[in-house]
């Protein structure tokens, strides 16, 4: 490995402090190291020529890179320095025993899925945008405590009218993000599925779905109250829908290689960030 991406997140101090110490680590080691500032919200995606990234942030960092690097084949390697930390699972005062095990290729990698959205506008049939995210693509009304009705389908299959504040579709990764807040459950990230969460739904029958990654969720943008709704994938600007569109979703074929991001770390997260402790007392 002979260059490497340092993703510098602008919102932490110590991140940039910590980035100096880890390019001046590779660059030690004969690996040409650069820094790259995130603001957490971005267009560019820098990692082109690179073998390797490390972030250094929460999990929004490591959703940047993610994005950016996943059709790169592209490696990730993931410091925290956010609150929770459920993908970004290198704990800081590990960086350096970490990256050691990385280069001398003794690090587990492991791969995750990411979804994408496709926009068909509901005027001319064309496709108007189309991204893809790690963790979750979000239909939501624009303005807060609005609701609005979407037609979900699955493999062209009706799944119904749906009257909620939106609704979530996640992969595994992402059931510990939104989707979980809004009542989902949470995912084994090793299983391979989509979740689909209503949020805030009109009616006591919606409940969330566990469905084939091997399928495609369509949504359609029905008539209502409220005429603006937004797209959102990973949390990032959102882009404006309309009445007619429809959301093609499905599992894209590639997926990201995440350094250090295994089961026992996962559910080490769970019991230390969100007291998962299955007692009286949790």
């Amino acid at each position: 490995m002979k260059n490497a991406l340092i993703v510098v997140n602008t919102h932490k101090e110590e991140s940039l402090v910590l980035g100096n110490k880890v390019q001046a680590y590779l660059n030690a080691r004969s690996i040409n190291a650069s820094l790259f500032s995130f603001d957490g919200f971005s267009d560019e995606y820098p990692f082109e020529g690179y073998d390797f990234v490390v972030t250094l942030g929460g999990d929004g960092t490591v959703l940047f890179a993610a994005r950016g690097c996943a059709k790169l084949g592209i490696p990730v390697f993931p410091v925290n320095l956010g609150e929770f930390g459920f993908i970004a699972s290198v704990q800081k005062e590990d960086w350096q025993r970490e990256l050691e095990l990385f280069l001398n290729g003794k690090a587990r990698i492991v791969q995750r899925s990411l979804i994408g959205a496709a926009v068909i506008s509901g005027l001319n049939g064309t496709t108007v945008y189309s991204s893809y995210g790690l963790n979750d693509i979000v239909v939501s009304a624009k303005t807060p405590l609005k609701t609005i009705i979407i037609d979900v389908a699955f493999n062209y299959v009706s799944l119904g009218k749906f009257k909620a504040d939106g609704i979530i579709v996640s992969t595994p990764t992402g059931s510990t993000a939104y989707s979980s807040s809004a009542g989902g459950p949470i995912i084994d990230p090793e299983l391979d599925s989509l979740l689909l969460t209503p949020i805030n739904s009109f009616s006591l029958s919606s409940r969330p779905l566990v469905l084939s990654p091997k399928g495609e969720v369509e949504f359609t943008i029905l008539p209502s109250r409220e005429h603006e709704s937004i797209l959102t994938i990973d949390g990032q600007k959102p882009i404006e829908l309309h009445e007619g569109d429809c959301i093609k979703i499905r599992q894209l074929s590639e997926k990201v290689s995440l350094v250090g991001c295994t089961a026992e770390r996962f559910y080490e997260a769970l019991q230390s960030k969100l007291n998962w402790a299955g007692g009286p007392h949790a």
